[in-house]
């Protein structure tokens, strides 16, 4: 009997195994109720007298090895299955993090509040749910106007009053009825519009308009401002005001920069002018300002707006104004260099 124990014994320190079932099944042969070792252990009352000591301490070699073997595989089979399972193969080479980037909307917009913000204007941003007051009336714009054709606009169908806002427009005059002049202000954001969805347009695009409110303020200041955002952000200097219209100002302009025509991509996109209209101004309207709590008789000021989306895509020669939205990894990418 003696000599079967040690058998086991020897295939106890042989044993090994690389699942948990496995081992598990070890464990019941030898520790289980109905194992081998109770039943060695049954047998230890028919062992003569002179041989039970050798007998107990056979017994207990066994019980102590299969324990032993038991312990050593699960820690084994452990240790193997965090160092695989949690960080793969420890000798493989590092992954290096890859960088985002920014959106070129994000770039065209913060270059154009740095430029701004280095000749006194501060940022103000507003809700793009708005209602019709500030949207419309409150800019010269009273129900039922014509010029309200101009924008067409997304109206909350269950309450006519509550719409999406058609241009940052809104913020000004949120700005006016919550500040005093002097005021030096631009408004960066996203607009609505109820418009076909092309290459060339998009029913929501992104604007930022500018609003200068003091004492003694002219058509010249204006020009002037003008003259610096263009040759700071185009490097071209050379600008012309055509005279246009717009409900919120009197008088009103457009504003056309001189983009030349060495390529064959300036006489497109310019259609061989050399000229490129990049947004509109003009003086702000006593209406307004009168609507905003602002007294006209005292204060005078100017309003611009340009498109984000329509400079971005004139600075970065993109064509088609949709990749703007539809969030493509391989366009954005080419944009990391500008982070």
């Amino acid at each position: 009997m003696i000599d079967k124990i040690k058998e086991h014994i020897t295939e106890v320190e042989k044993f090994n195994a690389d699942t948990k079932e496995a081992i598990e099944t070890f464990r019941i042969k030898y520790l289980g109720k109905k194992g081998l070792l109770n039943e060695f252990f049954a047998e230890f009352k028919n062992v003569p007298n002179d041989q039970k000591k050798a007998f107990g301490q056979a017994i207990n070699t066994l019980k102590l090895a299969a324990n032993e073997k038991v312990n050593l595989l699960k820690e084994t089979l452990d240790s193997q299955t965090e160092e695989v399972g949690k960080y793969g193969d420890l000798t493989r080479p590092g992954e290096a993090m890859a960088l985002g980037s920014r959106h070129p909307i994000s770039i065209v917009k913060n270059q154009i509040i740095e430029i701004f913000s280095r000749i006194g204007f501060n940022v103000s941003e507003g809700p793009e749910i708005e209602d019709d007051w500030h949207n419309f009336t409150a800019l010269n714009l009273p129900e039922y106007h014509p010029a309200r054709d101009m924008q067409d606009t997304f109206f909350i169908q269950t309450d006519p009053d509550i719409l999406l806002r058609t241009h940052t427009s809104s913020v000004q005059v949120r700005y006016m009825e919550n500040n005093k002049p002097p005021i030096r202000t631009i408004s960066p954001g996203r607009v609505y519009r109820n418009e076909a969805i092309s290459a060339r347009s998009h029913c929501f695009f992104h604007q930022v308009e500018g609003l200068y409110i003091d004492k003694d303020v002219s058509f010249a200041d204006l020009k002037q401002t003008l003259q610096i955002f263009t040759t700071e952000l185009f490097g071209k200097s050379k600008i012309r005001l055509r005279p246009s219209y717009f409900p919120f100002t009197e008088p009103s302009a457009e504003v056309d920069v001189y983009w030349g025509l060495k390529t064959e991509s300036d006489y497109k996109i310019t259609k061989g002018t050399g000229w490129l209209e990049i947004g509109g101004c003009g003086m702000v309207d006593p209406n307004v300002l009168t609507n905003c709590g602002i007294d006209p008789e005292i204060y005078s000021g100017f309003a611009f707006g340009v498109g984000i989306d329509r400079i971005a895509m004139l600075l970065h020669q993109i064509t088609d104004i949709r990749l703007l939205s539809e969030n493509d990894v391989r366009f954005l990418d080419q944009f990391k260099s500008t982070l």
